[in-house]
């Protein structure tokens, strides 16, 4: 299962950084709370979070977007989405 995206903020930005979340929610001028929920994957990263992170920790928005992106679709049951649907052919 693919991970959220939030754990490689913590895990890939922050902690080599020594950062706590107080200090990277300054940084990324966001609150402490918006932070965390993304850190606890309670919410995703958005283009506009996407591009926070990108300026601060000298990444590509584009890479935060499709690491979101991988993990919405993981969380997806394709088999009961299938079961609710019909094909066209």
């Amino acid at each position: 299962m693919s991970e959220h995206p939030g754990q490689a903020v913590r895990q890939r930005c922050m902690q080599p950084l020594g950062l706590n979340v107080t200090q990277a929610a300054g940084l990324l001028g966001v609150s402490r709370k918006t932070l965390s929920m993304i850190l606890n994957g309670k919410a995703g990263i958005t283009p506009e979070m996407a591009v926070r992170l990108a300026l601060v920790f000298n990444t590509r928005a584009e890479n935060w977007l499709y690491r979101q992106a991988d993990y919405d679709l993981a969380q997806i049951s394709r088999d009961q989405i299938q079961a609710q649907i019909r094909s066209l052919t």
